[in-house]
């Protein structure tokens, strides 16, 4: 039997190697579980923004999932950039008939330079679709809100519209609080299956190098889950990892820089 922990991200692609696939594996090799991925789509981008997007086949899409199926066993999953409705169904089929491990799903919906990187179509399918499979949700202040038609200005609006979201099916949700720019903490609010609340809060970090944060979040919950840590230890993992990785900045790109993935070893061996 192999002991190799592994995961899958299937997600978009980032060409500034800040978010993304790259920003995934990156962050999965740091926890030290084999990556393997599948490419939705080709955002042509770096710090200033996106560029493009240009489609990815559905056929070889489906290819590259099949591929992955019959080659590896996978311990959990993440889902990142889905762009459309099809890709959402495909990918909803796939995790579906098979069984690789807790799901993660970071609804990734638009970029930071405002560019849609879910089609408004498509928002519905996710949450029909894909929520119901979810272990964990992981949407920030802006992607809950569009979820639940709701305006979300404080924290018992974060746990209102996490309840809603965990209403619709998904076993635990994050709302991430760093897009609320007022005070000194950036607080995180996980809402477990069992009802629940965690709030998770760490020193706001002013820094324009942000690029790649939910991505990077997100997968780290994914590599935590799964080598086997609960729910709660892996998103307590990963908001340490990504604090770390705001706060020990790298100087890369013209505009919003990239988080740091090898900060939090760092961290590890004080």
């Amino acid at each position: 039997m192999n002991s190799t922990i592994q995961a899958l991200t299937i997600a978009g692609f980032d060409s500034g190697g800040g978010a993304g696939l790259q920003a995934d594996l990156k962050t999965f090799q740091e926890r030290m579980v084999f990556g393997t991925s599948v490419l939705t789509a080709l955002p042509v981008q770096n710090t200033q923004g996106v560029k493009s997007v240009y489609d990815i086949p559905l056929s070889a899409i489906s290819d590259q999932l099949k591929a992955i199926e019959e080659d590896f066993s996978i311990n959990a999953v993440k889902t990142g950039m889905l762009f459309t409705e099809d890709i959402i169904r495909l990918t909803s089929a796939f995790l579906k008939q098979g069984n690789f491990g807790p799901l993660v799903i970071d609804p990734v919906m638009v970029a930071k330079s405002g560019h849609a990187l879910l089609k408004e179509s498509a928002v519905q399918a996710l949450m029909e679709e894909l929520l119901p499979l979810a272990t964990v949700v992981t949407p920030n202040i802006p992607e809950a809100e569009v979820m639940t038609e709701k305006s979300i200005c404080s924290k018992e609006d974060m746990i209102e519209a996490g309840k809603m979201i965990q209403a619709l099916g998904a076993k635990n949700v994050i709302v991430k609080g760093g897009h609320h720019l007022e005070g000194n903490e950036s607080s995180d609010m996980l809402l477990l299956s069992n009802g629940e609340i965690d709030w998770l809060s760490s020193e706001r970090i002013k820094t324009k190098k942000t690029h790649g944060t939910g991505c990077t979040f997100s997968a780290c919950v994914t590599a935590e889950l799964a080598k086997g840590f609960s729910v709660q230890e892996a998103v307590h993992t990963g908001k340490a990892y990504i604090q770390a990785a705001i706060s020990d900045s790298i100087d890369v790109g013209l505009g919003n820089g990239p988080t740091n993935h090898w900060a939090y070893r760092k961290v590890e061996q004080l």
